[in-house]
């Protein structure tokens, strides 16, 4: 393949990740300080883009080099945001996450199809004590915030409203994407048993604490069993006539896999795995997105629907949850 091509293929690469309302030759213009004219030899292949050039380009759109000339057949380029920022405080990550929803949104076809080791992170925001616990839990324990490392957790101490109204947002943009939801019996194991280390752990500062937190817990959980008798993605409060995004909710009681998010953004895929609980890698790499989707649709094929349909299995798997978190309480 010639280097015309390989230039033409690039920029057709670029446009393909690009929002529809995103012009790639003026978004180009401004990277590289060039004239509309120069950027368009360019794209068409009839001005080789220098290295310098090729560098803030790959750079700029998260780009592997020697994946565009498929050096290495079995590579694959990851995205890590944040991963050489040192210590983030939660709440920058969050709003990091915000960007990429509303990035997610930005398109016109937005799809997200979530395998749920653990409870999508951002359903922890819909009702206020469990987003506090969860933002204190994740600070203090898994962030590890020197400010919090004597601290005990209590609502009135620790109402997290920062972190709480991004979570808001957050749920808002989710809620403008179709979801395809892959869920197990065990896909709130870890949140049960943060809450029961905290309170065997006597991190808790009153019982009440963790009443509230654990029926914010089921009310959680009686809004997902909603959404998934509706079909739908909403908001505590939402009138029936604001746009929702559709909602897929499967359970599996076989496999429980890791935690995934894939997503099909104007027929684009992208891929995301989590690590070190909340933090997330990402790649645009067709054929890692190719196996992705594969093994998600083949475990949907060995999976229950009880969305819109499916009470009865619904029920039962919604009841199943309540059960094991009611016993927070004793």
């Amino acid at each position: 393949m010639d280097a015309k091509v390989l230039q033409q293929l690039l920029f057709k690469k670029i446009k393909e990740q690009l929002p529809e309302h995103v012009s790639l030759a003026e978004d180009l213009g401004e990277l590289l300080g060039l004239s509309p004219d120069s950027v368009y030899r360019r794209i068409r292949g009839e001005k080789p883009v220098d290295l310098e050039e090729l560098q803030a380009i790959c750079r700029h759109y998260h780009l592997s080099l020697d994946g565009l000339l498929q050096l290495n057949a079995d590579a694959v380029l990851f995205q890590a945001p944040g991963v050489s920022n040192g210590f983030v405080p939660f709440g920058k990550h969050m709003q990091g996450m915000l960007e990429q929803f509303k990035y997610f949104t930005s398109f016109k076809k937005r799809e997200i199809f979530y395998l749920c080791k653990d409870t999508p992170f951002w359903y922890f925001f819909l009702f206020p004590a469990m987003a506090s616990f969860k933002t204190f839990f994740w600070s203090r324990t898994i962030n590890n915030q020197p400010e919090l490392q004597q601290e005990l957790f209590s609502l009135e101490a620790f109402p997290a409203e920062e972190c709480r109204h991004i979570g808001w947002q957050l749920l808002e943009e989710h809620n403008k994407m179709d979801s395809t939801e892959l869920w197990n019996l065990e896909s709130i194991h870890s949140s049960i048993n943060q809450v029961a280390y905290y309170r065997d752990a006597g991190i808790f500062r009153e019982r009440k604490d963790l009443l509230a937190v654990v029926d914010d817990f089921i009310r959680m959980l009686d809004h997902l069993q909603q959404q998934a008798e509706r079909g739908i993605t909403f908001l505590p409060g939402d009138s029936h006539v604001k746009p929702h995004g559709n909602l897929q909710f499967y359970v599996n009681e076989l496999i429980l896999g890791n935690n995934t998010i894939l997503l099909n953004l104007d027929d684009q895929k992208l891929s995301m795995v989590t690590y070190s609980v909340f933090n997330y890698i990402s790649t645009r790499d067709t054929r890692f997105a190719a196996k992705a989707f594969g093994t998600f649709n083949t475990l949907l094929s060995r999976s229950s629907l009880i969305s819109r349909s499916g009470e009865k299995e619904r029920n039962k798997f919604f009841n199943a949850l309540r059960d094991k978190v009611n016993q927070l309480r004793s």
